[in-house]
């Protein structure tokens, strides 16, 4: 029987120890926290994440928790369009899913073949032609076949095998949240729900999870909301982050100030926005009968702006697990690592020339941002969407 260790139980982790657990593997999945436990925020799944979970057997579980995400065009603080809302082609449309329940369905999906060991921090790790490869916490080693690195942007495995790889600041932070029905503001017909504002280095975006009552007693559904600043991250306590976000978004559209008014201090997740450069020179790494790949945040952290993270994670899950079933390990490896960095890349340029458009400060550049936005985003917009659904799992 082939043997795995996924280290890191975040999506990209369950989700290929869940898939290469029902190939017949033995999979022992480590986590540094003493428990797995998902931010009560949500995620943002376009058709590539979503073709990449069907791949991986979750589709019916997605599409019980999903909600389809509507273009709500962009906005400036004024209220004045941008970008008006238009109307995407089906393929292209994006999802939005409770991390909560999207945590679920993928613990659902491990079964009973994943060996799950929390609060051990990998410290090191081998990958040498001679011996098989392994992962060890100072004290203890565990050998394997494959050893998957899903262990974030901070990647002790990464930094051990692709060392040139670095994580620098994005020069933004972000505040997400999620509003339950109970406590979510009753908005007028004209203030839809879903959308985008873009100020000056400051960005909101909202989303409806499901309908109001649809939840029943579940706090899942409500109204999720991401807040990106230029800057550093906030040291401040919730309750003083809550009240700079309500200064900062004042006299933005609707429903902006009312979203921010129910949200409580303990619903709100700040996060330093960061990314990699530059990537690693191999996503993929021989060793012995197998090696060790690179998957996630680990292999291409990047700006969220296009909200591919999750997406990219879960075809690097879905691309891993076709290779393994159908080529020798080793060629599986070597074959993995050439179709995930040329996807990966690209995926992160077009994240970065968002980044540049969407972070843009100063009179001169808002002006001519606003000037070029309505054709510059949806052009920017559709080749990144473009991109992503032009990827398939392989056969």
């Amino acid at each position: 029987m082939r043997s795995a260790v996924v280290v890191g139980a975040g999506i990209g982790g369950l989700a290929v120890a869940g898939a290469l657990a029902r190939s017949g593997w033995q999979v022992t999945l480590v986590e540094r926290a003493d428990r797995i436990r998902p931010e009560p925020t949500a995620v943002v799944l376009w058709p590539n994440g979503v073709r990449a979970l069907h791949a991986l057997g979750l589709g019916a579980g997605l599409d019980a928790i999903a909600t389809p995400l509507p273009d709500g065009g962009v906005r400036r603080p004024d209220g004045h369009w941008l970008v008006p809302p238009r109307s995407a082609p089906a393929d292209r449309r994006p999802v939005v899913v409770h991390r909560e329940d999207l945590h679920d369905a993928l613990i659902a999906g491990l079964g009973e073949g994943v060996e799950l060991r929390t609060g051990v921090t990998v410290r090191t790790v081998r990958a040498e032609p001679g011996a098989r490869p392994s992962v060890g916490d100072g004290r203890h080693g565990v050998e394997a076949d494959l050893v998957v690195a899903a262990d974030g942007a901070d990647s002790v495995i990464r930094a051990q095998l692709a060392p040139e790889a670095t994580v620098i600041s994005s020069g933004c932070a972000a505040w997400r949240a999620v509003i339950p029905w109970y406590r979510a503001p009753r908005l007028p017909a004209d203030a839809p729900v879903g959308g985008e504002v873009l100020g000056a280095g400051y960005r909101f975006v909202s989303a409806s999870l499901g309908e109001r009552g649809s939840s029943g007693a579940s706090s899942r559904g409500g109204i999720y909301w991401v807040a990106t600043a230029a800057g550093a991250p906030r040291p401040e306590s919730p309750e003083t982050q809550l009240a700079l976000l309500r200064r900062w978004y004042a006299g933005w559209p609707a429903p902006i100030a009312d979203l921010l008014d129910a949200t409580d201090p303990a619903d709100l997740v700040q996060q330093e926005i960061r990314e990699l450069r530059p990537l690693p020179r191999a996503y993929g790494f021989p060793a012995g009968p197998g090696g060790v790949v690179l998957l996630g945040d680990a292999a291409h952290a990047m700006p969220p702006h296009l909200g591919q993270g999750a997406c990219l994670a879960f075809e690097d899950a879905a691309t891993l697990a076709a290779l393994v079933r159908e080529s020798r390990l080793p060629d599986a490896v070597a074959a993995y690592d050439r179709a995930r960095r040329p996807r990966a890349a690209a995926m992160v340029r077009q994240a970065r020339r968002m980044s540049a458009v969407l972070q843009a400060r100063g009179r001169l550049a808002l002006r001519a941002r606003d000037a070029a936005l309505g054709a510059l985003t949806p052009r920017l917009l559709g080749s990144a969407a473009t991109t992503a659904a032009r990827w398939r799992p392989p056969t």
